[in-house]
This record gives structure tokens, sequence and C-alpha cells, in this order.
């Protein structure tokens, strides 16, 4: 029996988009499965396993209300749920290997919500309009494949063809691929990082390693954040090692990386040792130096063009003393071993010693809202170095496996 394909989407608007996608996963050689979530009807192109009838169902209505109250909000929400529920269960009862589906806004919404319940490492494949712009809500913190549709996704031509056949060979590919199983199922520790902290976070990280564990490096842009506590909070990793929490600088000053109020909740919530650094909080994250919000643009702000598309403001003293003021709240809340780490010598490669976002004072108000505020048993360390020196990855490494010890 060849691999199965579960093929999601609104087969009364797109049953011959679907009709050939589904003959194009056949002569690959896997299995179709098939969920129509249209709300209008169905398709006679091809055989159709679950029906929207089902699924309006799921989502905590009937098709006949639905229809009747020709609301197209109140159906895209009703159809978007109760796709989600029916997906996770065949998922659970092992009716497919992999996802694949297709549309533009509503049918986006629709095929990606599903997509979103399904673990993490299932094989999961969006075709739509939307894919060249922000795919951040679709995506959320899974590994969905989003692929331009190019064209609407409206009929079979030229250009439809070709998309949809190398979806179709991608899907396959994926669910028949294999993964090498771990020699050795090591413990889990998940660290955050940014290109001004990668010395240290490359140097904590072999050492790590050496010690026993696997270390998993979230990119702290705002989705590796995401991402970083949707795994703390779901206990998937054994520790966090914060070594870079400028997400933290974006959510209070408006920048384009924040991961959101709920960063450094994760850890604490699932009771996982803890450590905390400050790496990167002097910069918050904007566009192109016209995309900076004019509130920003008067006064001696300090910005740093670091590429053409991406530019650094630094933080100031009274917003670092906000941060810490955050910083002191979000441990003070950990239920689990949890330890601050402050690198007196800049907390980024930028707030070295000399160089162009360097800040004593703006650092200085940082550290001491953190120990004005935080409860006490929290230990808050630090070290007189610069966040990417030797000395203080070394620090960094001996705290984080204290922490595990005390756990």
């Amino acid at each position: 029996m060849g691999k199965r394909v579960l093929m999601l989407g609104t087969f009364d608007s797109k049953g011959e988009e679907y009709a050939f996608l589904r003959e194009r996963i056949l002569e690959n050689g896997c299995e179709v499965v098939s969920i129509n979530a249209g709300v209008d009807g169905s398709t006679d192109l091809f055989p159709v396993d679950v029906e929207a009838d089902a699924v309006a169902e799921a989502g905590g209505d009937s098709l006949t209300s639905l229809r009747a109250k020709r609301d197209r909000g109140n159906a895209m929400s009703v159809m978007n749920a109760g796709a989600a529920v029916l997906v996770r269960k065949m998922y659970d009862d092992g009716r497919f290997d992999g996802i694949i589906g297709m549309g533009g806004s509503g049918g986006t919404g629709i095929v990606t919500s599903a997509m979103r319940t399904l673990p993490l490492g299932v094989p999961k494949f969006c075709v739509s309009t939307l894919a060249a712009g922000d795919v951040s809500p679709f995506v959320g913190t899974k590994d969905i494949v989003m692929m331009p549709s190019i064209a609407d996704v409206s009929g079979i031509n030229r250009i439809s063809r070709t998309i949809l056949s190398r979806a179709a060979g991608a899907i396959c590919g994926m669910v028949n691929s294999t993964i090498p199983e771990a020699t050795s199922e090591r413990p889990l520790i998940a660290a955050s990082m940014f290109g001004n902290t990668t010395t240290c976070v490359d140097a904590c990280r072999e050492a790590l390693d050496k010690a026993g564990y696997e270390v998993l490096v979230f990119h702290a842009t705002g989705t590796g954040g995401r991402v970083l506590e949707s795994l703390a909070t779901e206990g998937l990793v054994d520790a966090v090692f914060d070594i870079t929490t400028t997400e933290w600088a974006d959510e209070l000053c408006g920048g384009i990386l924040t991961a959101g109020p709920d960063r450094l909740d994760g850890a604490g919530k699932s009771g996982l040792p803890h450590l905390i650094v400050p790496g990167c909080i002097d910069m918050c994250n904007f566009g192109s130096m016209a995309s900076i919000p004019d509130r920003f643009k008067t006064g001696n702000r300090n910005f740093y063009e670091w590429t053409p598309e991406v530019t650094l403001m630094r933080t100031t003293e009274e917003e670092n003393r906000q941060l810490g003021k955050i910083f002191a709240a979000k441990a003070n809340a950990s239920t689990g071993p949890v330890a601050f780490l402050f690198p007196l010598q800049g907390v980024s490669m930028l707030d070295a010693d000399g160089d162009r976002f360097c800040d004593r004072d703006a650092d200085q108000a940082f550290f001491a809202a953190v120990r004005e505020n935080i409860r006490d048993g929290i230990r808050v360390e630090e070290i007189d170095a610069n966040i990417n020196d030797p000395e203080f990855s070394a620090r960094a490494v001996e705290i984080m496996l204290e922490l595990i010890a005390a756990s």
C-alpha cells in the first residue's frame, strides 16, 4: 500500500483543480483521501471520502443552516473549525501520511487551520494565492510549506498545470522521504539566537553538546520566539537557554520582529529550567529607513542601517527600564528554576565598548529594574564581559547546567 495524502479543499468551487491535483498524486504512487469543505456543493469528478455536511457538524452547525444564513464569514468560521477537528481525528486514526490543499483567502484559511492541528514533521503543503505575502497568520508555528499559485486557482491552464503538478510531486516526495532515527535520545535544550549573539550561542551549543544535550536553536525573529514558546509550553523540550530576548524590544517599541506578549512565559508555565539573558535588547528592528514610524524620527534616536531592508534602532534608557520590569514579572511567575545572567560590557555585538550601540546607562537601567522587581529566590548574576566573550558563554553554560540539576 502506498502512502496516503489527504486532499482538503472546497470542491464546490475548485472541483476541476482538485481533480487534476488528485490524478497527479496518484501518478506519483500515493493514495488519496479527500475532505470537501465547500458549503455550496461538492463534485462528481472524483470520489469524496468526507463531505461538507460532516465538516459543518464537526464545526458546531449544519450545512442546511449555513446555506440558509448566507453569511460567508460565519460559514468560513464553522468550516475552519470543523475541518481542523476532522483532520486531526483522521490523523490520529492513521488515515493519512501528509496533507495538501489550495485556494484563495478562504480556501487557504480552511486548509491551514487544519494543518496547524497536526504535529511537527507531518508533511503539510498549501498552494495559495496569498503565499507571496505575509503568511504568518496561516503558518503560525507549524512546518507548513506555502507555494504561490502564481495565477489564481481558477481552472487548469498552462500555469496551473505546472504549479499543481509540482505540488503533487512535492507532497508525494515529502510523505515518501525517510527520516533517519536518532542514535540517542539526548535531553533537548531550546536556545534563542540573533546575528549579534551568534558567537555566544555557537560556543554554548558546542559546550552543551559535549555535556550530553541536544540544542535546538531558534532565530529570534518573532516566528522563532513563538515556536520556542510553543515547544516549551507543550513540554517538548527539557530546558530553555534564552540568550537572545530581543523580541521583547520589538514588542515594546512596535518593531517588526515581535514574538508577542507571551514571550518568556512558556518555560515558567511548564516548570522548565530557564536561563534569561538580555541578548540584543539594545535593538528594535524595522524594515527600510523609510518604514520607521514618524514618532521615532524626532529627537536623537540612534539608527543603524543593518541592510537596505533592515534598520536597527537603539533602545533608550527608559525603554530598558520598562523591559527590566517586564522580564522580572515573567521570571516571578515561573514555576521552575530560573536565573538571570547580565553581560556588563554589552548585550550584543553592537553594544560592545566603543561600538555604535554602546550605552551603559541604558544597560544598567535594565539590570537595575530586574533587581528591584525580582522576587526572592531568583538568582541574578553579572559578569564583566560582552555577551560574545568566551568567559560569558562559559558561565552561561555552567548556570544552565546548574538549573537543570536543580530541577
